[in-house]
């Protein structure tokens, strides 16, 4: 009985350390495609998306790539209200780096975007916020990245964080 608790606490205690990695990493990446997208858009255009925060936790590095995708218009990091929430409002514009629109006529492949967010970045509902309420959003489940073209203006292609 003695070891099977010791046994128990040791694994409950690696659940906690592996928890407490993940949150310390800082790291997240995701795939965009048109079947993420709500609704989803049937499209041969694909993505990824890399997010690294900081070792001090205020800024976010991002690196966004998106390929067969045509007359792009503009990429953010969107966050949706709860779960049920299919969509959600931007949190972070990625391409361009703030409004107005930007078009890329013709086809894209390639590095879109790259930079850093901090919290002087955010609008609307992080708008005000910190760095780690974003960090909390991107390990809910509730953030995702997506890439706007005119053809579909609300997002050709979307990858879901984390």
């Amino acid at each position: 009985m003695r070891g099977r608790t010791i046994a128990l606490l040791f694994l409950a205690g690696l659940v906690v350390v592996g928890a407490a990695v993940a949150e310390v990493n800082g790291n997240w990446s995701t795939h965009l495609q048109g079947d993420q997208e709500f609704p989803a858009v049937d499209t041969l255009a694909q993505g990824q998306a890399t997010f690294k925060l900081s070792d001090d936790g205020t800024t976010l590095h991002y690196k966004l790539i998106a390929s067969n995708i045509d007359n792009i218009t503009q990429a953010h990091i969107h966050l949706r209200a709860n779960a049920d929430a299919p969509n959600g409002g931007i949190v972070v514009w990625l391409y361009p780096s703030a409004p107005p629109l930007q078009l890329i006529p013709g086809r894209h492949v390639g590095v879109l975007a790259e930079g850093d967010v901090t919290a002087a970045n955010f609008v609307g509902a992080l708008a005000g916020k910190d760095m780690a309420t974003l960090v909390a959003a991107l390990d809910s489940g509730l953030a995702y990245a997506n890439v706007h073209t005119s053809a579909n203006p609300p997002g050709e292609i979307r990858g879901n964080l984390p």
